[in-house]
């Protein structure tokens, strides 16, 4: 009963803010995830008009919630990250060696608000030079918005999860992505898997918070790494190339087989 009250005073804060509750059932996943700063942050987003309605979960995490919202006419994605069960410790790993967030604090909220605003600023990169991503609106704290990729509120597939006919050529478009995204935003995803990329008519990467500036010391493994996940996938469904050749023509340096974490290319 008590959960219950908490609800329907959340649903009364938040519409009394001039913000829709879409869908209120599917909404009750966010135990846990609009706590106070949650909802600090999205009351100055709301009153900057840039949510209207709050709709269900889009996925469920322990890292981040993403749910569907609106913004007027225009369909968006809300994306929490939960501070309290957020590995922020992992984190770490990603932030530590970029030099835009050399300076954050090592709270768990400082942490996971550095997090959002790297997430938006790779985004922002990798949107400006024309690789599909979800386009960053805004963020505030814990809370970032990105324009919804889906139709009829349903998200686009995951690609492990996708209708596609010509295996080897959506292959070759990631390929392409991934030596953009090196050379033009100069960014590795990081995190490169069937799970982090949609697919509807051609692919979408996205879950961009963990990608590193190429001046990362970790940023050539988790180059390779990625190459050797798309690699894993799409063997099952195509030819693929070869891993040195990849990542030797997307770096324009000459591939190793790294013996300890860290390395993997050399001039």
């Amino acid at each position: 009963m008590a959960r219950e009250d908490e609800y329907e005073r959340f649903d009364r804060e938040i519409e009394a803010m001039g913000v829709r509750i879409k869908d209120a059932d599917s909404v009750k996943v966010r135990d846990d995830v609009f706590d106070e700063v949650t909802l600090i942050a999205l009351y100055k987003l709301v009153h900057k008009r840039l949510i209207s309605a709050i709709g269900g979960p889009i996925s469920t995490g322990k890292e981040a919630n993403v749910f569907y919202g609106e913004r007027d006419e225009d369909e968006i994605a809300i994306k929490i990250y939960r501070i309290q069960t957020a590995n922020f410790k992992a984190m770490t790993e990603y932030l530590a060696g970029d030099r835009r967030f050399s300076s954050v604090r090592g709270t768990r909220k400082g942490i996971i608000f550095a997090w959002t605003k790297k997430e938006y600023s790779n985004l922002a990169r990798a949107y400006e030079v024309g690789i599909p991503v979800p386009e960053p609106l805004a963020f505030d704290r814990n809370i970032l918005l990105m324009r919804f990729l889906g139709e009829d509120e349903l998200p686009y597939p995951q690609l492990r999860n996708a209708e596609i006919e010509d295996y080897g050529a959506v292959y070759r478009q990631i390929l392409d992505y991934i030596e953009r995204l090196y050379r033009d935003a100069r960014l590795v995803h990081a995190d490169l898997s069937e799970y982090n990329i949609l697919y509807h008519e051609k692919p979408y990467l996205i879950d961009m918070g963990q990608a590193v500036t190429l001046d990362h010391p970790r940023a050539p493994a988790f180059l390779i790494r990625d190459i050797k996940n798309l690699n894993r996938y799409f063997s099952r469904y195509c030819d693929i190339l070869d891993e040195q050749e990849i990542i030797s023509a997307i770096t324009g340096t000459e591939y190793r087989e790294p013996s300890r974490p860290g390395e993997g290319m050399q001039s």
